[in-house]
């Protein structure tokens, strides 16, 4: 008798925007997979001929139209047609390993109190750990109870969801757009008691696009971070965000038209003011005064290096008046 075959349990969904070059190598990456897992692309927009691309190349892999660029909240559409107890999220730059989403669901299954995995994000051909995969691991807030390192926050394109969690929360906030876009899903998944976990176990890789507008993207980053701040941490907090938004807008000169769009998003951000419990402002607090250290004693380490320096140097000409 023909066995059927094992219905998927996970489900991968790729976010792109005018990368399609990029994206079908990603797409042939993923495809490959021992899982096959469905996957969904979730186009912002593209006018790059991407639709017609990837459903000529690849036409078991379901392209879900976002009709314009939303940024991060553009993951919301293509996860919204899962039907899968997990999905795995990637951008067009970024694929999975072989093993992984496999390893992922194990875990998920054993772990039910974990909502999100954060994998090892290896960038570039030399497979070097990301620097914020480098501080994940380290993160002070291990448990016994869980696969990995808690943490407070993920990567948007190197991590597994709950899909019924993802829906739980939202998904991504259309008005952040894109930049930082995890900290407000992450505020909401820890607040009644998930937990965020990092898994060395998990591999994505990443070779980033050249196609990136870096100041912006800075700019952005300081936008979110404060309207995220209005939205869900005390008032003290949102204030030093906001203050650190404006300094960002005066350095790149966009002080004006940065700032009255940081303005005008303060309204909507008190409108849903809902600040998270002290549980989790307490483990953001333990995170802070652990990079804070990590940075003391690399600070520490630099300057003794310096001063050894100095010292050599002080010695050498007396060195080379003695063996002359």
């Amino acid at each position: 008798m023909d066995r059927k075959p094992a219905k998927p349990r996970i489900s991968i969904v790729v976010l792109t925007y005018n990368r399609v070059d990029e994206l079908l190598a990603t797409l042939a990456r993923l495809l490959a997979l021992p899982d096959n897992p469905p996957i969904f692309v979730a186009d912002n927009g593209s006018t790059d001929n991407t639709v017609a691309r990837v459903n000529a190349s690849f036409p078991e892999v379901r392209v879900v139209q976002c009709g314009g660029n939303l940024g991060a909240a553009g993951r919301n559409h293509a996860a919204a047609c899962v039907e899968t107890d997990y999905v795995a999220f990637c951008d067009d730059d970024t694929w999975w390993a072989p093993g992984s989403l496999e390893r992922a669901v194990q875990l998920l299954d054993a772990w039910p109190r974990v909502g999100v995995l954060n994998a090892r994000v290896a960038v570039g051909g030399n497979n070097a750990t990301d620097p914020t995969c480098v501080a994940m691991r380290a993160s002070p807030l291990v448990s016994d109870e869980l696969p990995g390192p808690a943490l407070i926050g993920y990567m948007a394109g190197a991590c597994v969801f709950r899909t019924a969690l993802f829906r739980e929360v939202g998904g991504y906030e259309s008005r952040l757009f894109i930049g930082g876009e995890e900290a407000l899903v992450s505020l909401d998944v820890l607040a009644p008691g998930h937990a965020i976990v990092y898994c060395d176990q998990l591999t994505v890789h990443h070779h980033p696009s050249p196609a990136r507008d870096s100041a912006l993207r800075r700019r952005m980053l300081a936008r979110n971070a404060a309207w995220t701040a209005w939205l869900r941490l005390p008032a003290r907090e949102a204030t030093s965000a906001t203050l650190h938004a404006v300094r960002m807008f005066a350095q790149e000169r966009t002080v004006v038209r940065d700032g009255i769009e940081l303005v005008r998003g303060l309204g909507w951000a008190f409108r849903r003011r809902r600040v998270v419990p002290a549980r989790v402002l307490n483990m953001r607090e333990r995170v802070r005064v652990a990079e804070r250290e990590v940075e003391v004693a690399a600070r520490n380490a630099e300057a003794n290096v310096a001063a050894q320096a100095q010292a050599e140097a002080r010695r050498a000409p007396h060195n080379v008046d003695a063996q002359t």
